[in-house]
């Protein structure tokens, strides 16, 4: 019991400093009002980017993430059922997904257009993962846009 109290804590503590580190950058700010991401998770995703310049679109940005669709073609022959590549970053993938459930679990009042498109995709007849996993293709080239922006100036 005592070792578990002392990760908590621990944990507690590395949360907080990440919390102070992400203050200080710039895209704080923008990133802690896009709808889903709150307090613990705008340093995780900070973090896991990085610097936005770094990608030469948003293209890369899911890319780097892993979850766009590897070509699936062959002469005449073009797949319809493709699955994401899951090349990039695994924890930047859990903590996209983890700002999609928190999206889907509230209707938003503003910057609605992420959970609207979560929404679409669910009525094309995609199944709720995909649905959120299309969702956070629109989160992240979102995100690409605001923060480049921020960052320019």
């Amino acid at each position: 019991v005592k070792n578990i109290h002392s990760v908590g804590i621990s944990l507690d503590s590395i949360l907080s400093q990440m919390q102070k580190l992400a203050k200080s950058l710039p895209e704080y700010h923008v990133v802690s009002n896009m709808n889903g991401v709150g307090e613990k998770l705008v340093p995780r995703l900070i973090a896991e980017v990085g610097d936005v310049r770094k990608y030469y679109s948003s293209k890369a940005l899911v890319a780097y993430t892993g979850i766009d669709p590897p070509p699936y073609q062959s002469g005449n022959f073009t797949g319809t059922n493709i699955k994401i590549s899951k090349r990039g970053s695994k924890y930047l993938r859990k903590t996209g997904y983890e700002i999609m459930k928190s999206i889907k679990c509230r209707v938003p009042t503003k910057d609605t257009a992420v959970y609207d498109f979560i929404i679409k995709k669910e009525r094309e007849g995609k199944s709720k993962k995909q649905a959120k996993i299309a969702g956070l293709n629109k989160f992240l080239r979102i995100y690409y846009a605001r923060v480049s922006e921020v960052l320019k100036n």
